[in-house]
């Protein structure tokens, strides 16, 4: 076999897609505990009405980031 031949047919890497995961960058497996935890943590911080959480486009918005799987990031 040719060296062009041999190159073809050797395995690739995925050492230069792969990098380490900041402890910043983890998401948090969700659970409706958490959910429930959070949301209310946010209700009493920003002293918003319990009815809030049933508003649709808070509903709209929790949908959205439902569909993330590498978590959400909300400009400043």
């Amino acid at each position: 076999k040719n060296a062009a031949t041999i190159a073809n047919t050797e395995q690739g890497s995925l050492d230069n897609h792969l990098h380490e995961i900041n402890s910043t960058e983890w998401v948090l497996p969700y659970s409706d505990k958490l959910f429930c935890k959070a949301a209310i943590e946010w209700l009493t911080s920003t002293n918003q009405p319990i009815q809030a959480v049933e508003h649709p486009s808070f509903k709209k918005m929790v949908d959205v980031a439902s569909c993330t799987t590498m978590g959400v990031i909300v400009p400043n």
